[in-house]
């Protein structure tokens, strides 16, 4: 079989590719700059041609072209595998396919969906059930990557809300971690989320399981909306009893990830797996690639802790500064932030304002908004950026020290001009941001 990927860089297609490497696929894929995710394919076995995007990438006989939502139907490569009757499918029609083949616990929600899968695969690794993974982040686990293969029938992988991805997936049971504004630009209300969350866990069959965060009230309230179904539904929530043994024993700080590691130990108790083994496999979970990562950086006489994460939502920007306080009381928080999207941005100003102004830190860092490819339209780009950000949350937080930088290179002056040793610098967004981290950590 043949298949080729555009936009194989991605951290969802990527795992996809991996998988069908890892099954004897002739695999071959594009995408727009070099990364360690493509150098990684090219290791395991892929073609990966980088730059534009070109029709003569694709080899012949291809039997499929999977896509990266952010391509458009104008993308070469797209428009080359239709001239020649290739079959296409986006990266959640092929993830779709897979999820029918197998018995697949998707991990849902807002917020967490990472974090929860990667626990899951890891509980049912310690239980000997052995599954095949797809995640939308990094594991030393699997080797720094986000996929395993497994031999059994159970897949694991992470159910995104964008474009009502997840309504093409058929999970046995689905992980509800939380619902919140997100993806204005594609669902425009909270309203339009609710129903496509609605309909997606109406893809559970009869007897399906629905774990659900009961702390999340737009979470609670989706088993109200259900149709008449026959359904599983298993609650969990922080005032769970499981949930003391949870803070003895989990390495990754925060009340969101004692959620999370609630939310995989229900699931765990779904499939007949003891707690026991479940805690165990918690208890060595030792976090995922930008979640939460910990780096201590030594500048001579003046070290620091860094700290990479994926936040870019407020609510999550919010449990990352908050966790970064908790697990460091007496020491002096700094965050470096990359707004992620124009869109998301301008939708969710005031929000972003809030969660920064409320924060327990010192000092903050505003970079330039990452730049979706194939997301962003001119006029949304006239009405923010991220300077207008900083003046709003200066207004607000007058105890903060707020800095406008314009690249990465600037940051790590700054930074390194400015420490005094032994503070926290929390560095967040899910752009390219995590270039900075490796200025400092490589």
């Amino acid at each position: 079989m043949k298949i080729h990927f555009i936009g194989i860089g991605g951290i969802g297609v990527s795992a996809l590719a991996q998988y069908y490497l890892a099954k004897g696929a002739a695999v071959s894929g594009s995408d727009l700059v070099s990364s360690e995710i493509t150098e990684m394919l090219e290791q395991k076995g892929a073609k990966v041609f980088i730059g534009q995007h070109k029709a003569k990438n694709l080899a012949p006989g291809l039997d499929w072209a999977v896509y990266s939502p952010a391509v458009r139907e104008d993308n070469p490569e797209f428009a080359e595998a239709g001239k020649r009757n290739v079959q296409l499918f986006s990266y959640p029609q092929a993830l779709g396919k897979l999820s029918k083949d197998y018995f697949t616990i998707a991990v849902s929600g807002s917020h967490g969906k990472s974090t929860t899968a990667a626990m899951i695969a890891n509980i049912l690794i310690q239980a000997g059930l052995d599954p095949t993974v797809v995640l939308g982040t990094k594991l030393a686990e699997f080797g720094d990557s986000n996929f395993r293969l497994g031999a059994s029938k159970y897949l694991v992988i992470e159910a995104d809300e964008y474009q009502v991805s997840f309504l093409n997936y058929w999970p046995s049971i689905i992980v509800l971690t939380n619902m919140e504004e997100e993806h204005l630009d594609y669902f425009g209300n909270f309203e339009n989320i609710f129903r496509a969350f609605r309909d997606y866990v109406n893809h559970l069959p009869e007897s399906g399981t629905l774990v659900v965060n009961y702390d999340d009230e737009n979470a609670r309230k989706i088993e109200e909306a259900l149709s008449a179904r026959n359904l599983n539904i298993i609650p969990y929530y922080l005032e769970m009893e499981e949930s003391f043994a949870l803070r003895e024993i989990l390495k990754i700080p925060g009340k969101h990830n004692i959620s999370n590691a609630l939310g995989a130990l229900m699931a765990g108790r779904a499939l007949g797996i003891a707690d026991e083994v479940s805690l165990k496999a918690l208890a060595d979970y030792k976090g995922a690639w930008r979640r939460f990562q910990i780096y201590e950086i030594n500048l001579g006489e003046k070290g620091f802790t860094l700290v990479s994460d994926y936040a870019h939502h407020p609510t999550e920007i919010s449990a990352t500064l908050s966790s970064a306080k908790e697990k460091w009381p007496e020491k002096e928080i700094w965050a470096v932030f990359q707004p992620h999207q124009y869109q998301r941005t301008y939708y969710l100003f005031d929000k972003l304002v809030e969660a920064f102004s409320g924060a327990e830190v010192k000092k903050i860092i505003m970079l330039p908004i990452y730049d979706v490819v194939g997301r962003e339209e001119g006029e949304i780009k006239r009405k923010v950026d991220s300077l207008k950000l900083a003046e709003a949350i200066k207004e607000r937080a007058e105890d903060k020290e707020i800095f406008y930088l314009t690249n990465f290179s600037e940051a790590k002056r700054f930074i390194e001009n400015n420490i005094k040793g032994g503070e926290v610098v929390v560095i967040m967004g899910a752009g390219d941001v995590y270039d900075l981290v490796k200025k400092f950590s490589t």
